[in-house]
């Protein structure tokens, strides 16, 4: 029974829950008997090298969630009880041999959608191994405030906030998450909104894709920048609708009449996802006028609005539309941490009646405890605080980048004006971003080929992204001349 167990220090949680996780999993998979007692806790303790308090304490803890009981003089057995109710495969007699086990079914003819064969940007998932991780998207966590975050979740499990939020919602958000948005983050980019206007998603991908599933078909042509956000893209093929790529400039989405024949456009104005640049007040208000004279409907993704270097920033879209005709998506992928998956929708509240609906018979609602513990993290000001850290932070970090890009890549990037978390680089004619990226990543060094943004089937293949979310200050510079070594050996 010993060679059951093994403990990995520093692996898996303390040694005792590493223990307590094994010897639960061996009675459920039935590998100790029921009628042997388990090895006494001075004898495994001395096995696997561990103080006699841990397996004491995992026998405790095991005994209290029923997986043991305790006999007087004798010691520890498997409860039984804890093995009620689970399947035993049994062949009954004389079926040995009927059912055909060369039968799979054929799922290149089954699948009616085939995600996987999507073109995507790929993140390694050991990133925070690499001395030089240039990745979009990812936080520093050094940065993420884990005594507030800490407390919030408490809080959010004390027995009268279960009472709250534990009960079946059906459809329906925390309400205070719901008034920290109204009240809190929208007012930041000069957005007001009733609580019907407000719909809590999982991440920005599922406002997204309920957009497209409520407002476009087959017949239907969406405006999409060029370059631009790869999942919109991707969103946008599976419904299927016409895709329309508008070109890019240095203050963002052109607007002029390839817009006139769209049903829905898509833009990310604050901060041009990828090439950072912002657009100004004047297009802004054109876009809206086309909108309104054409009439189409503008998705404004809002994806990096709180980190924002500028003093007196061009507010939101939506804070200027006057005719309903702007879809905000805001997240906090962003800032507190892209693994909580939490975002918003705002619109009409018609459209939100339909989103929530839709989003019922995905996922009802994002799960209500997290929804408790953002709304807490909100009303107590961690996240306003949390912003005027990583902005601080970020903004060193921006200086940085630019300053080394200007020394081993000179011409090679704009500085972003709005903030943001990442440079755009245009790399040397004849580069080959993809190749770049592969022999960076041998040398400790991660960084994003741009090509994936480009709508065209012969995209252009010297640009690439660099993010500072992720790296510290110090390991800026050196891993910019590392890179530009790579890049002036390749042209």
């Amino acid at each position: 029974m010993f060679q059951l167990f093994h403990l990995t220090p520093g692996q898996g949680g303390s040694l005792q829950q590493q223990l307590r996780e094994q010897i639960a999993s061996a009675i459920l998979n039935g590998n100790i008997p029921l009628d042997s007692p388990l090895p006494s806790s001075r004898k495994l303790a001395q096995q696997l090298n561990v103080a006699r308090n841990t397996v004491v304490l995992a026998y405790e803890h095991l005994l209290d969630d029923g997986y043991l009981i305790a006999r007087e003089r004798s010691g520890y057995y498997v409860n039984p009880d804890i093995l009620n109710g689970q399947v035993k495969a049994e062949v009954p007699a004389g079926a040995d041999g009927e059912l055909d086990d060369n039968c799979p079914p054929d799922w290149d003819l089954r699948f009616k959608l085939r995600p996987s064969q999507q073109t995507n940007i790929v993140k390694p998932r050991d990133w925070q191994k690499y001395d030089y991780p240039f990745i979009y998207g990812q936080f520093d966590a050094s940065l993420f405030p884990t005594v507030n975050w800490r407390e919030c979740c408490r809080d959010a499990v004390s027995g009268p906030a279960i009472s709250d939020w534990a009960a079946d919602r059906v459809d329906n958000d925390d309400p205070l998450l719901v008034e920290q948005i109204r009240t809190r983050l929208l007012p930041r980019r000069g957005v007001w909104a009733s609580a019907d206007q407000i719909l809590v998603t999982v991440g920005a991908q599922q406002s997204l894709y309920t957009i497209a599933k409520l407002l476009l078909d087959k017949q239907s042509t969406i405006g999409l920048e060029d370059p631009g956000y790869v999942d919109i893209r991707n969103i946008a093929s599976l419904n299927p609708s016409q895709i329309k790529p508008i070109p890019v400039d240095q203050d963002g989405m052109l607007v002029d009449e390839r817009l006139s024949d769209c049903d829905i456009v898509y833009t990310t104005p604050s901060h041009q996802c990828p090439t950072t640049v912002t657009m100004p007040i004047e297009r802004r208000y054109e876009l809206l006028r086309r909108a309104n004279e054409d009439d189409f409907l503008i998705i404004e993704d809002d994806y990096e609005s709180e980190t924002n270097f500028k003093s007196n920033p061009i507010p939101a879209l939506k804070s200027l539309d006057k005719n309903d005709r702007v879809l905000y998506i805001g997240s906090l992928s962003k800032t507190l941490a892209p693994g909580l998956r939490l975002g918003y929708l705002v619109g009409p509240a018609e459209l939100i009646k339909e989103a929530r609906a839709l989003r019922r018979l995905m996922v009802r609602h994002p799960a209500a405890n997290n929804q408790r513990s953002v709304a807490l993290f909100l009303e107590r000001g961690y996240h306003d605080s949390l912003i005027m850290n990583i902005t601080r932070n970020y903004q060193t970090r921006w200086r940085a980048m630019d300053e080394a890009l200007t020394k081993h890549l000179p011409e090679s990037h704009n500085l972003p004006t709005f903030g943001g978390s990442c440079f755009w680089v245009k790399g040397p004619e004849g580069l080959d971003a993809d190749e770049l990226r592969c022999r960076a990543r041998e040398h400790s060094i991660l960084i994003e080929s741009g090509a994936v943004h480009f709508l065209d089937d012969e995209p252009p293949k010297n640009y690439f992204r660099l993010g500072y979310s992720s790296i510290s200050t110090d390991r800026i510079e050196p891993g910019i001349a590392k890179l530009a070594e790579l890049i002036h050996e390749m042209t």
